[in-house]
């Protein structure tokens, strides 16, 4: 199910920050429930991120208790120079862009193959929103249930990076500052490389409703 991505946008002003702090240094002084419960604040956030990534859920499911693991064998390494959260999301989106350029995970099934079909009237609705002069926005798409599918699809025939930074901008609402964290690239390059992810999309969305 796809979240509201206005919802998602609050989140990712994390006001629990602090509280992930506390909750490590007591998991750093032995109380092992102290990581529970980070795992459970965090865990459907980062599967439906790696999913979004990488389109498959058993994948998806095995790299978020990767990304667990790997958090929880490096926690000593965290120093609380970014959020935890930030940290990560780290993890997990190299992760995840690792895997699939490794196992080449991107499918494509043609639009004219997939149930169900899209109607008349939201096909009409779509061209004439990606007809606007700036590019569609994914989140806006995706609050349209109609097209919700057609937008993930979509979305799987871009690049990782790509679809890391769209996810990450314009459904989890993160800030380009913390992009650049998450990504590990520099402030210029999350805007540039999040507006040929736009263009990218919208020139697929083109194709597939022509």
């Amino acid at each position: 199910m796809v979240q509201d991505p206005k919802n998602n946008a609050q989140k990712a002003e994390n006001p629990a920050g602090s509280e992930d702090n506390l909750l490590i240094s007591q998991y750093l002084q032995g109380d092992s429930a102290a990581m529970e419960k980070l795992i459970i604040r965090y865990q459907d956030r980062i599967y439906n991120v790696i999913l979004k990534i990488c389109a498959n859920p058993s994948d998806a499911a095995e790299l978020t208790q990767e990304t667990f693991v790997k958090a929880i064998s490096n926690i000593r390494n965290f120093g609380q120079r970014s959020a935890f959260y930030t940290w990560l999301f780290r993890i997990a989106v190299n992760l995840t862009i690792s895997h699939c350029k490794r196992k080449a995970k991107i499918k494509f099934h043609p639009i004219d193959q997939q149930e169900p079909q899209e109607s008349e009237d939201g096909k009409r609705a779509l061209k004439e929103f990606i007809q606007d002069k700036s590019s569609p926005d994914p989140a806006e798409l995706m609050q349209k249930k109609e097209l919700c599918d057609l937008v993930l699809r979509m979305l799987e025939q871009l690049p990782e990076e790509h679809k890391a930074v769209l996810i990450l901008r314009d459904i989890e609402g993160m800030d380009y500052s913390r992009i650049a964290d998450v990504l590990g690239i520099e402030l210029g390059t999350v805007k540039s490389r999040l507006s040929r992810a736009r263009s990218n999309l919208k020139e697929l969305l083109e194709i597939a409703l022509q």
